[in-house]
């Protein structure tokens, strides 16, 4: 599968075959994601895997948005992406570097959150990004460190579900050219 199909090809999947991700594909991924832009090349994403089972039952009954518990339940793994503080659209002495102030730690763990999820389709794999759960709670949970902040979970494994490509927009509907 080429770039542009795995692009194409990718869809949030909240339904997973009940088998386990070797440890060696969850490397992979993450060398995959470590690959991703990031400002100034501060790489300051960082990632927890929750591959246990009582781990992923905790997360599921106490720590996700109702709407997250079926995924949570059901997923063989979840990513905890999270990003290290005041790097990312920082200059090296604290400073911002850009208007952007502090949405620029989202940018770059978007892009390694993206970049995460095509290696996981490229694999095989299935993922699904998830906004809403307790972070506070989690954090806690796995431990963060206090000078990172959770950006986001997602739900890997192997696909029991294919969904169809939403309708997108075309192409002329969201470019101006000048």
């Amino acid at each position: 599968m080429n770039t542009l199909e795995c692009i194409k090809n990718r869809r949030s999947i909240r339904r997973y075959l009940p088998q386990k991700v070797p440890h060696e594909v969850i490397e992979q991924l993450i060398d995959a994601a470590r690959w991703a832009p990031s400002w100034n090349n501060c790489k300051a994403v960082r990632y927890t895997v929750l591959d246990k089972d009582e781990h992923l039952q905790e997360l599921a009954d106490t720590l996700v948005a109702p709407v997250n518990i079926h995924i949570v339940k059901n997923a063989p793994l979840v990513f905890v992406i999270s990003n290290v503080k005041k790097r990312s659209g920082y200059e090296r002495d604290g400073r911002l570097a850009t208007s952007k102030g502090e949405s620029w730690e989202m940018f770059d763990a978007g892009a390694a959150c993206q970049t995460l999820c095509l290696a996981a389709t490229q694999l095989g794999l299935g993922t699904v990004i998830m906004g809403a759960f307790d972070e506070k709670g989690i954090a806690k949970f796995i431990g963060l460190p206090e000078n990172e902040e959770m950006i986001a979970l997602v739900a890997c494994g192997y696909p029991n579900e294919a969904p169809k490509a939403p309708r997108r927009k075309e192409v002329a509907e969201i470019v101006r050219f000048l």
